[in-house]
Formats: C-alpha cells, sequence, structure tokens
C-alpha cells in the first residue's frame, strides 16, 4: 500500500514529508502501540514496510522508528507534535502523519484497505 493510500484512507494529513517521493513508498504492515518497547520487541523483520501507528506524541516514537527503520509514522487523535519532534524526525528522514481519528479507527481503515498485521501469533 502506498504512502498516499495510507492517508486517504485515514482521512489523514501530513506532519513531515521527507520527499515527494516518500508518497510512493510501499508499505505492507501495520502495528499500531503506544508503548514503544511493546514495538522494540515485536517488531523483528519488515521494519523498513511497516507503519508504525501511534498516540504517543514525543521524541520517544520517533526514536524507537528509527532504530527500527521504520520511516512512517501516523499519529492518531489528532495529537499535536512539538517542534523538536518533528525535528527530530526530518533529521532521521521519517514522515509523519496524523489523522483525527482513533488507533482502533486508523487501524481497521487500514486493515480493510489490505494493510498487513505484524504477526504475534494470537491465534496459537
Amino acid at each position: 500500500m502506498k504512502a498516499q493510500d495510507i492517508l486517504d484512507a485515514i482521512n489523514g494529513e501530513i506532519i513531515y514529508l521527507t520527499d515527494n517521493e516518500a508518497l510512493d513508498n510501499e508499505y505492507e504492515y501495520g502495528f499500531a502501540t503506544d508503548l514503544m518497547s511493546d514495538a522494540l520487541a515485536l517488531i523483528q523483520e519488515n521494519e523498513t514496510s511497516t507503519v508504525l501507528i501511534t498516540g504517543l506524541a514525543n521524541i520517544q516514537s520517533v526514536n524507537t522508528a528509527d532504530m527500527l527503520d521504520i520511516s512512517l509514522i501516523i499519529f492518531v487523535r489528532d495529537k499535536q507534535l512539538a517542534d523538536d519532534v518533528i525535528s527530530h524526525a526530518k533529521n532521521h528522514n521519517i514522515s509523519l502523519f496524523k489523522s483525527g481519528c482513533s488507533m482502533y479507527q486508523v487501524c481497521g481503515m487500514l486493515y480493510e484497505k489490505g494493510l498487513g498485521s505484524i504477526d504475534v501469533n494470537c491465534l496459537s
């Protein structure tokens, strides 16, 4: 799923875009959490094709994405980011989107459009 399709699906807004070609980046998976330790523990492969979905609107979400080589973060619930968070994302080439929807709604919209989930063996 292209970043532009993700933006459209969640009725989102661009906070920061690394470059105009970033809207053509393809993503296969989404991972939603406000606990960055969960992201670090559970996103163990396909990092570059994973979107991080969070309501944690501080520098830790950017640091986590950087550590995992994630290039797109979606902030939910219309979170406002401080300038230092946006600057940090720019320094690490991480695009930032936001949506007024809840995390649950954003996940549902993206799942419905075909974005997969990180396998955490929930059915075993």
